[in-house]
């Protein structure tokens, strides 16, 4: 197979164009051309004005490849097509007794679980939420009744926090062995749109994910794995150091010598137990901050021009960064194109919003979270568990600022500016429910964090016309960007530095950022699972 890069075609181009500008740039037959597939497919608006163009990234199959590749050495932009495909580390043998567990069924997880599944060593999973279907109903009671499941909620339950995301697939980490390729295959097989495995940022949406996790999970059964859910882990069994098996909240015991541990960065009751236990925990940076909602419109028209709403281009995004006189750095994050902002707490009387898309990206607002960095050192000192004590005491506070009912504090951007409360919505209107009270926002977040936000904003009006518009909302508050702690690995065997036999993996323990990242960490936590159990076996 041959690798061509960068090659441009009008946006509006007709199927057929891209074979014949294939065949012009080998500068062959098009009986030469035997098949092709697009790796990837993109398009640069950041001059909005001017004539928009697809990028194509290609794998190009041709009779007599050799001499087309020498023909074309000097060309940069014309290689081999590097091998994407995976291979399993190894296989499990027949009658293995011991099954390795996993515990949290997220992005990072599931893959694990998959992975596992297919390489035979029939994973055990453990969930303390519910599954798909479930969780979504206890989650539209938070949203439209304003009754919280604890264990059931945007945070916990099968699919993790991604669920309820935008369900965006990409990702900025380095994958050399292409487990990202991988991930977006299982989603394709599983039922995911398969445009995913080209265009420049893939996404599902909330509702097609619930159906495709559902499916994954039923692989992984078929598989001989099990998956359980409403199965809280709430001790850990540790002998010399070495993980022997976990305790339920039942009073269960499961033995395992073989922990992957995929909890998402929510799972604080997890990480005090952890800290008890005297695994190794370290304090993380993390972000704080608002969502801003605009009308979708505003970002099409400034960031796309003319071809605002063209159908190929879908709702515009846009990413965001300022260093603030104070020396905070403020950057745009998770920003979800024709989406809703929604709650997403986990634990009674506290108030934390993310934002969410469906695959359509068509309701009327655009919004993303607007944070600021903070870190340990500077910001909460005091332990591993400091910044889990400071998102509890913040969204305890926004709870009270919201009216104490999971109603969250809003406030307009004009005003937020300004520094003075607001008390009544202008055109654009919130989308979180169970709804936005309006007021000041100033008193939600640290001080130095207000003062970078404010600062910032208007810097991003000139960047994207209209971001700092008057009426714009911010809505209270972010707080869960990442997890607050970081569960020490060894970076070769992927155990924890001081408890062999337990595997961190995935956002929770510090190690993803995303629902990509995360699956990737998945695949690479079993395979090391996978290489462990295979040794142990060979003595």
């Amino acid at each position: 197979m041959i690798r061509i890069n960068e090659l441009q075609l009008p946006l509006d181009h007709p199927a057929e164009a891209l074979r014949h500008a294939i065949v012009a740039r080998l500068k062959i037959n098009d009986a030469e051309l035997l098949d092709f597939t697009v790796f990837k497919r993109s398009y640069d608006a950041r001059k909005k004005n001017s004539e928009i163009t697809f990028v194509y990234i290609l794998d190009v199959s041709v009779a007599n490849e050799e001499p087309v590749l020498a023909r074309l050495a000097d060309d940069r932009n014309i290689r081999v097509s590097p091998d994407t495909g995976y291979y399993p580390v190894g296989l499990a043998p027949d009658g293995l007794s011991e099954r390795p567990l996993v515990i949290g069924f997220g992005p990072c997880g599931l893959f694990a679980a998959l992975t596992l599944a297919q390489m035979g060593f029939r994973p055990i999973v453990l969930e303390r939420g519910r599954d798909v279907r479930s969780r979504t109903k206890d989650t539209w009671a938070l949203w439209r009744n304003k009754v919280l499941s604890p264990e059931s909620n945007v945070q916990f339950g099968e699919g993790g926090a991604g669920l309820f995301s935008d369900g965006k697939l990409y990702s900025q980490i380095k994958d050399p062995k292409f487990y990202g390729r991988k991930v977006m295959h299982e989603f394709v097989r599983a039922g995911a749109p398969e445009e995913i495995m080209f265009v420049s940022k893939p996404h599902i949406g909330t509702f097609r994910l619930t159906g495709v996790v559902s499916t994954m999970r039923e692989e992984i059964k078929a598989l001989g794995g099990e998956v359980r859910f409403d199965s809280r882990v709430v001790d850990f069994i540790i002998e010399d150091g070495r993980m022997q098996g976990v305790r339920m909240a039942n009073g269960e015991e499961i033995r395992s010598r073989y922990v992957v541990l995929a909890l998402g960065h929510s799972s604080r009751d997890t990480f005090r137990m952890l800290h008890e236990r005297g695994v190794y925990i370290e304090a993380k940076p993390f972000a704080v901050g608002f969502r801003i909602e605009h009308p979708q419109s505003l970002i099409d028209q400034a960031r796309l021009g003319k071809y605002a709403g063209h159908p190929e281009l879908g709702a515009a995004d846009y990413k965001l960064v300022y260093h603030a006189k104070n020396g905070r750095a403020v950057y745009s994050f998770c920003m979800c194109p024709g989406g809703t902002v929604v709650a997403a707490t986990s634990e009674p009387n506290r108030v934390v919003t993310n934002g969410m898309s469906q695959y359509s990206r068509n309701e009327r607002n655009a919004n993303a979270g607007i944070v600021v960095g903070i870190n340990p050192d500077e910001d909460f000192p005091g332990g591993p568990l400091a910044g889990v004590e400071l998102q509890e005491r913040l969204e305890s506070r926004a709870f009270e600022l919201g009216g104490n009912d999971y109603c969250a504090p809003g406030q307009l951007v004009g005003d937020f500016i300004r520094g003075r409360a607001s008390n009544e919505f202008g055109e654009v209107e919130p989308s979180y429910k169970p709804g936005v009270r309006l007021g000041d926002l100033a008193p939600s977040l640290p001080d130095s964090v207000i003062e970078a936000i404010r600062e910032a904003l208007p810097a991003f009006g000139k960047q994207i016309r209209g971001f700092d518009r008057a009426d714009a909302i911010l809505t209270g508050i972010e707080t869960r960007t990442s997890s607050p702690v970081r569960i020490r690995r060894d970076n070769e065997s992927l155990q924890s530095i001081n408890t062999r036999g337990l595997y961190p993996a995935g956002e929770g323990a510090g190690y993803a950022g995303g629902i990509l990242s995360a699956g990737v960490d998945g695949i690479k936590v079993a395979e090391a699972v996978a290489t462990a159990m295979l040794a142990d076996l060979q003595g």
